[in-house]
């Protein structure tokens, strides 16, 4: 197995569970209108979900839309919170750039994803 693969699918399976470990931090990034506790609970069940797809070839390819489709998702959320700090508790105390400088972390995580999940 692939090392980018086996620590892809780490990657997502223990962000997943923090979900559900550390909820706050996610709720608190939901940006309205959606309902925080199901926001965070469902992404955290498709981030497992899709880390461990990943790991085996008959699911894999699915494994690998399943998490590009799930990094879009949650792109309004990271959108929300460089645009309305102000509005995300804990949020106003990181640097603007920061917030704004992890958008492009997006694309490349779902780069990632891609290069992972190939053969």
């Amino acid at each position: 197995m692939k090392a980018s693969r086996a620590t892809l699918a780490a990657f997502f399976s223990l962000a997943g569970a923090m979900h559900f470990a550390r909820p706050r931090p996610y709720e608190s990034i939901v940006p309205p209108p959606f309902p925080k506790r199901e926001s965070v609970a469902i992404s955290g069940v498709a981030e497992v979900v899709g880390g461990l797809a990943v790991l085996h070839p008959a699911t894999r390819r699915a494994g690998r839309w399943w998490l590009i489709a799930l990094l879009l998702a949650v792109f309004p959320a990271n959108v929300w919170m460089a645009v309305s700090p102000e509005k995300v508790p804990g949020a106003s105390k990181i640097p603007r750039w920061a917030l704004w400088a992890r958008l492009p972390l997006q694309p490349l995580a779902m780069l990632w994803v891609w290069r992972a999940t190939r053969g």
